[in-house]
């Protein structure tokens, strides 16, 4: 039998085919039930445990600031998690659980998509690949924007594959509002609108959408998504471009980034990294000779997956992105168990085998993010390497800043925006609390929104100038090499530097220190960096003393 084995425009009607990897499509879609219930179920006990990471801590500051935009991201992440919230109330749970709903609906998208192309029981069989996929399988664990623009980019592959084929104004309107959601989400939706693009100038199907009438009423609407990307940028002189287009990527060639498929491999585990690949090139083959859905699903997912690891060659190499192809892998698990039905039993060993390792894959990341989320269970982790420092010690700086708080007021300063973040979220707001000028707030891009709130080191001094001051210092958040530079800064920055409190946490991976002092009124005092600084000297000896 060949591979287009379906009938009509949505492709409704089951496969007979003796060689299938199961006989039916009802054992698929039991499994692919049992398998989501248990993710989702697993997904929602680390959701109301574990720690926020230090930018999706920010993301919640973002939200008690609503606006039309911020200098790292568009609105929605903010938006979404002040929905959470308002809805459930302050908490971890309250911050993820649109997160958690979005990234939950992933496995149904990748479903639909198959079903519509292929048929029944190749929806039910992409979407068990799906939950097994590590990069897609633990989305919406966390509050970050990640969740909503992959399900967005899903939703409009799905609504373009509808509107090719039926040219349906809702299905044209559905494409326009999911890339209206793309634009609200990330500047990474820039990669969408591209892949549409090359599919548009490269395929005989594509070119001729441009005479239709609904393509450019989905164009129409997906350009709404703009506005609050150029307001945000108009009101902070374009901060939020120059961040994601220049500030973050150097733009130079760098060697180690043709590491980028190992990263991958890891991250879908690799024999299912090598069958998206090969699924990849056969969608390529295909789309010459039997055009739809091949053509489709070998632009876009070559799109992601070539254009994002040239790119990554020059571009931002310190910060995780092992994530960002993953758009182009969801499309490619709805053709996977069509390409692989053969007589054969080859196919279906090697099916069963890499979904088999995936779901293992799946399984130790939960267990490493479950981990994460108990003291008991970091404390385990506090000898690997692979420690998860950005999910532990918020709970006890948080904890430890406000006993301090409590007898004496003072004004609240952290001495970078992901400490800051995490103690604001602790405390729930109840105090502002400052940022100095860590070079942190620089790297990624939230220098010009501590400004815009007035909580940089420069409001500091203006508003508290001589005031008390309890000052927390995070010892472990830069890199090794760029602590001491920084370190011994901050004797300019606070007056009369007095130890109160150090929390070692976990072996020393975690290393918070607390003093008080007073707010120089004096900016030119932070310019210095002197070894005699005590809050450098008790750092190193901290440091030395873990070692």
């Amino acid at each position: 039998m060949g591979l287009r084995q379906w009938k009509g425009l949505g492709g409704r009607e089951p496969v007979h085919d003796e060689g299938s990897v199961a006989v039916g499509f009802a054992r698929w879609r039991a499994a692919f039930v049992t398998g989501f219930v248990l993710l989702v179920l697993a997904k929602a006990i680390l959701a109301a445990t574990l720690s926020p990471f230090g930018d999706e801590a920010f993301y919640w500051q973002e939200s008690r600031h609503l606006a039309w935009g911020y200098s790292d991201l568009p609105p929605l992440t903010a938006w979404l998690i002040h929905l959470g919230e308002w809805v459930a109330g302050h908490g971890l749970l309250g911050m993820r659980w649109p997160f958690l709903l979005i990234g939950s609906s992933l496995p149904w998208l990748v479903r639909a998509l198959a079903r519509e192309i292929f048929d029944e029981r190749a929806g039910w069989q992409a979407g068990l690949l799906c939950l097994a996929l590590p990069l897609a399988g633990t989305l919406g664990v966390l509050a970050l924007p990640d969740a909503p623009l992959t399900v967005a980019i899903m939703l409009a592959l799905y609504a373009l594959v509808r509107a090719m084929n039926g040219n349906r104004w809702r299905d044209w309107l559905m494409l326009g509002v999911a890339l209206d959601l793309c634009w609200l989400t990330h500047y990474r939706a820039a990669m969408p609108m591209l892949a549409g693009l090359l599919l548009f100038v490269l395929t005989p199907r594509g070119r001729r959408q441009w005479r239709r009438g609904g393509f450019w009423l989905a164009m129409a609407v997906a350009a709404l998504g703009l506005i609050p990307l150029i307001v945000s940028n108009w009101q902070q002189r374009g901060a939020g471009v120059a961040f994601q287009l220049v500030e973050r990527n150097p733009w130079q060639f760098h060697v180690d980034a043709l590491v980028q498929p190992l990263e991958q491999a890891l991250a879908c585990t690799p024999l299912m990294y090598a069958l998206l690949l090969w699924a990849a090139w056969r969608c390529w083959q295909l789309r010459r000779h039997e055009g739809a859905p091949w053509d489709v699903l070998a632009v876009v997912s070559l799109s992601f997956i070539v254009l994002y690891f040239a790119l990554g060659l020059f571009a931002d190499d310190l910060r995780f992105r092992a994530h960002w192809p993953l758009p182009g892998y969801l499309p490619l698990l709805a053709a996977l168990p069509v390409l692989l039905r053969s007589p054969g039993a080859w196919s279906k060993r090697v099916l069963r085998l890499a979904f088999g390792l995936a779901a293992l894959g799946q399984l130790a990341g939960l267990l490493y993010l479950g981990m994460a989320a108990s003291p008991a269970g970091a404390q385990a982790l506090a000898g690997v390497k692979a420690f998860p420092a950005r999910f532990v010690g918020w709970r006890e700086s948080g904890a430890a800043a406000g006993a301090l708080l409590d007898p004496v007021p003072r004004v609240l300063v952290a001495d970078n925006f992901m400490l800051a973040a995490e103690i604001d979220f602790q405390l729930d707001g109840r105090v502002p609390v400052y940022v100095l000028s860590s070079p942190l707030n620089v790297k990624h891009g939230r220098a010009p929104q501590l400004a815009i709130w007035q909580r940089d080191e420069a409001a500091l001094r203006r508003a508290h100038a001589g005031q008390a001051m309890l000052l927390a210092v995070d010892e472990t958040a830069l890199r090794v090499r760029e602590r001491p530079e920084w370190l011994r800064t901050l004797c300019g920055r606070i007056e009369q530097p007095q130890p109160l409190q150090r929390l070692d946490l976990f072996e020393g991976r975690r290393r918070v220190a607390f003093y008080a002092g007073r707010v120089p009124a004096s900016s030119s005092l932070a310019a210095s960096a002197d070894d005699r600084c005590l809050v450098w000297q008790r750092a190193h000896q901290a440091a030395d003393a873990g070692d």
